[in-house]
């Protein structure tokens, strides 16, 4: 499977891409890869940079490699490497078998680095991770050389074979590059190489007790993959002369960087440390929850990877940081549901609706659409009778100005089925409560028109009483009740703008009987209500279990007529 042909889209690295196949450059090849770190699920963001990079191989007959950057073994697990396969897949993504580990060139990595030792490029430090920062020096200082710096050649060599043999604890020797400590880019000022760290590796066991940082890693995998375009986050961009610095030293062939701005997202965090912190203190149901921004917590709110996707297309590639709007993503995702999901009637908040009129044993079923967007869905059959529910905010004893639903006197159309006026009130003696509705319906309105010409101004949605099944309905919303939490005021931390509402779980709810017949991820419309997913883990026959993809409401429409009339 390979990701799907979209509009032809353009952007400075397609540009980038276009002018050296031209020239020739890398032999007419294009050859991407896609390096996530198996530290914590992928998120939104990371989609931006699979469909890029799976993208931009697609489009220029090229391939491109998923490889994971497996180089700490404290914080990777084979969870995530998982998790990681199985999401790269869901989005459409195929790597042709060219699924690769940093860990796989260990050896090499190793050799490499004992070669800048013998260049005089590379030497082993004592210096603990404090006294490093203290010699490294401010944005406007230089920093000041390391007193080991000037280690000869063959000492360096001892000790660094000495560390990989595990002769010394942890953090008490690194290996470090010998580049210019007076540098104005902090990161060419003798940066680590290799950590001590006797830790078990999910690959290669305890072969290693010293581990390659990204740096030093990653340019070095690219050489060695072939890769012609090596297209990474913004935040990358200062360290492309290291990138750079590594692979000439070692005179390597040699891939270019390029760095585009990452996807920021409002009223979310994107760090996966932030995440993680989430999911381990039990704030979010773990990484799947559903108001996290991971593929999968996405997957499992129903989110479709084509809408993911029409998402990264609308947004593009830009050079500069920017913060996304949350409600486009919503926006995205709310058209592609619209084509693709099945309409059916759920009543969240059941209030009993008795038809007085109706014949008691009399039970019909009544065609209801699909999907209007698309008449190849056809009808299914939906189970009427005479004693009904509908939602509690249908019903005003005392309705509001410009409220058209139904009151005592008034009558409604019944989605798909008929005219109804209520007649009576019934409430509970002690609360006041209304608890039961008595109507009585127009037989000659069956498909909600009346053969007079006469007019309601509502249409509400019901299920029968005796048909429906419970299910519980659960109401997700932004996880963060700030646009930028990360920006947080004095004295506050960003878990303190945290959205208490953030999950509402209905129980209680009523559905119409197709609905118990959803398998778990399949998609519907709550006509009047919104976009439903069955739960990918709790929906099970007889326990109906749905959560919300997103409302019907569209606030990206009124922020695009707010910002056209500025």
């Amino acid at each position: 499977m390979t990701l799907p042909e979209t509009s032809t889209p353009t952007d400075f690295i397609r540009a980038v891409i276009k002018n050296d196949l031209a020239t020739g450059k890398y032999g007419g090849r294009v050859h991407t890869r896609f390096p996530p770190e198996p530290n914590g699920y992928l998120h939104i963001g990371h989609a931006k940079s699979i469909l890029l990079n799976f993208g931009i191989a697609a489009e220029f007959g090229g391939l491109c490699n998923l490889r994971f950057d497996d180089t700490n073994p404290s914080k990777e697990e084979v969870e995530y490497v998982d998790s990681i396969i199985g999401d790269v897949h869901w989005l459409g993504a195929d790597w042709g078998g060219r699924l690769f580990y940093a860990s796989d060139y260990f050896d090499q990595l190793y050799q490499f680095a004992v070669q800048l030792i013998k260049l005089g490029k590379a030497f082993v430090c004592d210096l603990s991770a404090e006294e490093m920062r203290e010699h490294r020096g401010t944005l406007t200082e230089p920093g000041k050389d390391s007193p080991y710096r000037n280690r000869p050649v063959e000492e360096n060599l001892d000790l660094f074979e000495r560390m990989r043999q595990g002769e010394f604890p942890d953090g008490s020797r690194t290996l470090r590059a010998k580049i210019d400590m007076a540098s104005p880019n902090i990161n060419l000022r003798d940066p680590v190489i290799y950590r001590i760290k006797k830790e078990s590796h999910h690959r290669t066991g305890d072969k290693w007790c010293i581990y390659p940082m990204y740096d030093y890693t990653h340019c070095i995998s690219d050489s060695l993959e072939g890769i012609t375009h090596s297209i990474c986050t913004l935040e990358f961009e200062d360290h492309r002369p290291l990138y750079d610095w590594f692979l000439d030293t070692l005179h390597l062939y040699h891939p270019q960087q390029i760095e585009f701005a990452r996807l920021n997202l409002s009223y979310t965090v994107m760090s996966k440390r932030r995440l993680l912190e989430l999911v381990n203190s039990g704030t979010v149901d773990g990484w799947d929850d559903p108001r996290m921004p991971t593929l999968s917590g996405m997957r499992r709110r129903g989110v479709t990877p084509e809408a993911i996707r029409a998402f990264c297309e609308r947004i593009g590639v830009a050079k500069n940081d920017s913060v996304i709007d949350i409600a486009l993503l919503e926006y995205c995702i709310r058209e592609d549901q619209n084509k693709r999901a099945q309409r059916a009637m759920a009543v969240l908040r059941p209030l009993k609706v008795v038809l007085d009129n109706y014949p008691p044993d009399q039970v019909e079923m009544l065609a209801c659409v699909n999907n209007p967007e698309d008449p190849s869905a056809g009808t299914r059959q939906v189970p009427f009778s005479r004693v009904l529910y509908i939602d509690q905010d249908d019903f005003r004893e005392e309705p509001p100005p410009k409220y058209f639903r139904l009151a005592p006197g008034r009558e409604v159309r019944l989605r798909y089925g008929y005219f109804i006026k209520c007649v009576d009130v019934v409430k509970d003696a002690h609360t006041g409560e209304v608890t039961e509705l008595h109507c009585t319906y127009d037989p000659q309105t069956k498909g909600g028109f009346a053969p007079d010409g006469r007019k309601v101004k509502a249409t509400i949605h019901w299920v029968s009483a005796e048909h429906s099944l419970p299910a519980e309905v659960r109401h997700y919303d932004r996880l963060f009740s700030k646009e930028n939490p990360m920006e947080a005021e004095e004295g506050k931390d960003w878990r303190a703008y945290l959205n208490p509402n953030s999950l509402e779980a209905l129980t209680g709810c009523r559905v119409e009987p197709v609905l118990g017949e959803a398998k778990p991820g399949e998609r519907f419309q709550f006509e009047r209500l919104g976009y439903y997913c069955a739960d990918l883990k709790d929906h099970i026959s007889g326990n109906l279990v749905f959560n919300r993809t997103v409302t019907l409401r569209d606030e990206w429409a009124k922020i695009e007529s707010r910002q056209a009339q500025e």
